[in-house]
């Protein structure tokens, strides 16, 4: 009776994903059966254009529903939580070898999924002295401010600009959630990108990573980039990018 039992639940839900492809268990009536497809389709792709409005809107209706059908039929997800189904969508696009979707679609999917991210990231906040000397110290990160580098100007695409080829210049951002868990993006240069990856590092004292910053950038008045650059990571603990240095033991 279990195998039965099994055999029909599988029955089902292979229908309910994918009607076109597998017959509905027999025994159960067509209305109640719509019921069902209309529901469980809905309810995913609701949730999916609460997430990726950017995409819907700039796909277009059906576009973006054979999208959503498509992940909803043929993707397995690997959790039962609603928070994950966003990132599972990602991963099924990038899965994806087809070269009938834009080539910017999985760039803006992982853009748009930042947001939802960082507003539930539930890190540990590390250890820090939040005065503590950026220059001397070990600066410290918040795990909520991320570095993100794109091949595609993914803030600039919607409806109206949907680019065929990537400009010469990535798109570096840093995105951070605040206090307030306001999720905050930002646009930044390559060498505060390399900046925020050498602090990243938790190696170098705050002196160290410019110095190595200046050495990479070619700089010769390495003095006066480091005292610049003091500045930046001042700015940076204000904002709250770096929370303070590592406690000294």
């Amino acid at each position: 009776m279990a195998d039965t039992l099994r055999d029909q639940q599988f029955t089902l839900s292979n229908h309910l994903r994918d009607p076109q492809a597998h017959a509905a268990p027999p025994g159960i009536e067509e209305r109640r059966l719509a019921i069902y497809r209309d529901l469980f389709f809905n309810n995913i792709e609701g949730l999916l254009a609460g997430n990726f409005p950017v995409i819907r809107k700039t796909l277009g209706d059906d576009a973006w529903r054979g999208l959503v059908r498509g992940f909803y039929a043929n993707h397995r997800s690997h959790t039962p939580l609603f928070p994950e189904i966003a990132r599972e969508f990602i991963r099924y696009l990038e899965a994806r070898d087809d070269e009938t979707l834009p080539p910017w679609l999985r760039e803006l999917a992982h853009y748009e999924w930042v947001e939802l991210a960082l507003q539930i990231a539930d890190d540990a906040v590390p250890a820090h002295v939040a005065d503590g000397d950026l220059l001397t110290g070990v600066p410290v990160l918040s795990p909520f401010a991320w570095a993100l580098a794109y091949q595609w100007p993914v803030y600039r695409i919607g409806p109206d600009v949907q680019p065929d080829l990537p400009p010469a210049e990535p798109t570096l951002l840093l995105v951070r959630r605040d206090a307030d868990y306001q999720v905050r993006f930002a646009a930044i240069s390559p060498l505060v990108y390399r900046l925020v990856e050498l602090l990243g590092e938790g190696s170098r004292t705050g002196s160290d990573a410019l110095r190595q910053l200046a050495q990479e950038a070619g700089v010769d008045d390495v003095p006066a980039f480091v005292e610049q650059g003091a500045a930046m990571l001042a700015r940076m603990r204000e904002e709250g990018t770096v929370l303070g240095t590592v406690p000294r033991i």
